[in-house]
């Protein structure tokens, strides 16, 4: 049997030569892979997640507007959606500290709430109408009087950054009097108002909420107007649910 013949010493060196670019191919692809993950995980903080989930939300709540518009109907918000996007935010309240103990602990709950009745029920529209058959819309522990009350927390929130954005020279503490007051004090007892109002001066300062939320000051300011101008639809939608119901909003 004939052995191969040699390997000319230019076949050789071309074989290695694409080798070479075969590896350095791979590692700018390994590369590439690993930036791409580290710039999703960067991008994704807490707060981004809430103004991707209530940008959802708000699209779909017009989405639903336009199609029925000729019927003279209203968008409709699927209470699964609504509260898994709700439950995100309950994170904003925990990195406010012991100030925002008192909406923390009472979100929470009423959030869980809207979670297990989202088994049963497809929209916030079915639980509002179910209480109103019921005469239980204010009733403590109904599913309508939760509903309003994960409303003022949203729209806590949504007070907060709009006085968070309107100076640099606004402390949080000043930021957060001022939008408790607007949004839940009038709601409140003495004593949970005297309470509250003490505790803001257990406040983190502005740059240890951004360190809190992972953000910068730029990138904390843009998703701030981001969650404004997605959760306000939300917020006016839920309003008007009530309203269309004869349910006044002053409780």
């Amino acid at each position: 049997m004939m052995s191969p013949p040699p390997r000319s010493s230019t076949t050789l060196y071309s074989q290695q030569q694409q080798q070479a670019q075969d590896d350095v191919v791979v590692a700018e692809e390994a590369t590439e892979a690993n930036m791409t993950t580290m710039t999703k995980t960067k991008a994704q903080t807490p707060l981004s997640e809430i103004v991707e989930a209530f940008g959802e939300l708000a699209k779909s709540l017009n989405s639903r507007r336009m199609r029925n518009s000729d019927k003279g109907a209203g968008g409709e918000l699927r209470l699964d959606a609504f509260s898994k996007t709700c439950s995100l935010v309950s994170v904003l309240f925990s990195c406010l500290g012991l100030a925002f103990r008192f909406a923390e602990s009472e979100y929470v709950a009423k959030v869980r709430d809207l979670v297990e009745a989202s088994k049963e029920y497809n929209t916030l529209e079915t639980i509002l109408d179910q209480d109103v058959a019921n005469g239980t819309v204010r009733t403590p522990g109904s599913h309508s009087r939760n509903l309003r009350r994960v409303r003022q927390g949203l729209d806590l929130i949504r007070a907060l950054f709009e006085q968070f954005l309107s100076t640099n020279d606004y402390s949080l503490r000043e930021a957060a009097t001022t939008a408790y007051s607007q949004v839940c004090a009038p709601y409140h007892t003495w004593a949970v108002r005297t309470a509250v109002y003490a505790g803001m001066y257990t406040l983190p300062t502005r740059d240890q909420l951004l360190l809190n939320l992972n953000e910068t000051e730029h990138s904390a300011k843009k998703n701030m107007r981001l969650y404004i101008k997605a959760s306000l639809p939300v917020i006016e939608y839920i309003d008007r649910l009530y309203i269309s119901r004869n349910i006044s909003l002053d409780w």
